[in-house]
């Protein structure tokens, strides 16, 4: 442990190169994917904050037992900050945790595990994250019928000033949205709207 700070010492370098990887995925994850999903920018110190501590932690621990108890006490941070924490969504914990091990697991060196196999680790994470999110955000919508009077606008030409028109009139964001029956006696079309679930 004398030598970790030493420069000449060749895991110091070692160390450096996996911090820049590590600081490279946790942009990617942060903020591509968890702020652009959320728009919590507040946490977003937090998170590269955290990763970066977490790894230089993970970085100075050179025995198995000490990288076992290293993994137990940020098992213990993860269940204190969730039980005194309200604020936090089980989905902002999920991006925490995520953090954390991610850096834990890119400040490890391990015999036997190159650089290739902690890229492609990091490559599976992140891109289950977004695999998730884009799912996510494909389940959270609801749809309604509405009956709407401004057969003008049904014109294929004027899809995307209908979609404004009827996020103002619902004060929903709306998706998509498909017609389902015309009146023209009436002057009135019945609508199927897709919008996002803000439950």
């Amino acid at each position: 442990m004398e030598n970790f700070f030493n420069l000449n010492n060749p895991d110091f370098w070692g160390i450096i190169v996996r911090f820049l990887i590590n600081l490279v995925f946790l942009f990617v994850l942060v903020k591509l994917i968890y702020y652009r999903y959320s728009r919590k920018a507040d946490y977003l110190f937090s998170l590269m904050l955290m990763g970066i501590m977490v790894f230089f932690i993970g970085s100075m621990l050179k025995t198995v037992f000490m990288e076992l108890g290293m993994a137990i006490g940020l098992f213990a941070i993860f269940t204190i900050l969730r039980l005194r924490t309200r604020s936090f969504t089980m989905k902002d914990m999920a991006y925490i945790f995520t953090t954390i091990g991610i850096s834990f697991i890119n400040s490890l060196k391990l015999v036997g595990f190159p650089m290739l196999g902690m890229l492609i680790i990091n490559v599976i994470i992140i891109g289950s994250a977004y695999f998730l999110e884009v799912s996510m955000l494909r389940i959270q919508t609801e749809s309604h019928e509405i009956i709407y009077e401004d057969l003008e606008l049904l014109k294929s030409d004027k899809k995307q000033k209908l979609l404004k028109e009827l996020s103002l009139l619902t004060g929903r964001e709306i998706l998509s949205f498909s017609i389902k029956k015309v009146d023209y006696k009436r002057g009135c079309a019945v609508l199927d709207v897709v919008y996002k679930d803000l439950n």
